[in-house]
């Protein structure tokens, strides 16, 4: 009886170390980010790549906010396998943070949480055009989110959405990012903080010749269109990889600049072609139903995100290829 009871056991033991089990989540198996050269990098030190969506402006009243919630993260996650979302808080008038800042605190909450109950990545996007005109506004956004999760790895900081052609990076960019830097550090030590770069964040020239020093783990702001950017703008970002900064394309799209026309296909293979040569982590515009170009969702989508293929967008539909496919482990929850 005790040779059968030991048969079993060792039957049952051999059984389930052969059975397929779930992967880990992305925050799990990567855990705490970190700069190191020219590259973001995991816990053991090694690059890393992440792609998922970006969520529209956030603004009150703009449509777009209905799709700030858990439901559409844990679809984002599971049925694109994505380890990343970015949610982009509206930073200005007109329903952001500057007259609806607690609304707007309260949908970028929705989407944290939710990322960390997935075991995502979640980049906070101060997303505005003109940051640097209401700086403690930023800073109070940014403390807030610090306290409230800053020992949580899942957390990233992108201080500045996209400065514009104007806006120049030595003295105006640079010193903005500074202050927001010196606040966040003063909370969080730890987790990335990306900084934008002029002109809509394609200047990372400027940025590799005139880095931030002092602080570490700091990245910077690269965005392209496809239809739009190539070839001149992958040699700037080359160049500043090549100079020793490390990069995350935090907004790009498959179509033109402005948001809309036909989705470049061409162009966009040879953008995700740069990024896994680089080992870009990313996240594409955008996740809303938005009826242009570079909208994920077709017209009146629901905001609950069990959305099936025909859902999709052109765009969408392509870029769901693009991050499904983009890393070798498996997230999803499929055994």
């Amino acid at each position: 009886m005790l040779a059968k009871s030991l048969s079993f056991i060792f039957c049952a033991a051999t059984l389930s170390l052969s059975l397929p089990t779930l992967a880990d989540t992305a925050v799990e198996h990567y855990g705490q980010l970190a700069v190191k050269g020219n590259r973001i990098v995991d816990q053991k030190s090694q690059p890393v790549s992440l792609a998922g969506p970006s969520l529209f402006w956030s603004n009150t009243g703009w449509g777009a906010d209905k799709y700030y919630n858990a439901d559409v993260v844990n679809y984002i996650q599971e049925q694109w396998n994505a380890p990343i979302i970015r949610a982009a808080i509206g930073a200005g008038l007109n329903g952001g943070m500057l007259t609806h800042a607690d609304e707007n605190i309260a949908k970028a909450e929705a989407v944290v949480d939710a990322a960390i109950n997935q075991g995502m990545y979640v980049i906070l996007d101060w997303h505005a055009h003109h940051a640097e005109d209401h700086p403690q506004n930023a800073i109070a956004f940014f403390e807030h989110f610090a306290r409230k999760y800053g020992e949580q790895p899942n957390i990233i900081y992108e201080i500045y959405n996209e400065p514009l052609a104007d806006t120049d990076w030595h003295t105006v960019i640079k010193p903005y990012a500074q202050k927001l830097i010196g606040a966040i550090r003063a909370i969080d030590p730890d987790n990335l903080i990306i900084v934008g770069t002029q002109t809509w964040s394609q200047d990372v020239d400027k940025a590799a010749d005139d880095p931030i020093t002092g602080y570490s783990n700091i990245a910077y702001t690269l965005h392209f269109y496809a239809g739009t950017h190539k070839a001149e703008l992958r040699k700037k970002a080359q160049y500043a990889l090549d100079k020793g900064i490390a990069l995350m394309v935090t907004e790009w799209g498959t179509v033109n600049a402005n948001g809309d026309g036909a989705v470049d296909r061409a162009s966009t293979e040879q953008w995700v072609a740069f990024m896994k040569r680089n080992q870009l982590s990313h996240a594409n515009w955008a996740l809303n139903d938005k009826k242009e170009g570079a909208s994920m969702l077709k017209p009146r989508a629901a905001a609950d995100g069990f959305w099936s293929d025909d859902d999709l967008t052109e765009s969408g539909s392509f870029v769901k290829s693009i991050v499904k496919g983009w890393s070798e482990v498996d997230f999803s929850g499929d055994e």
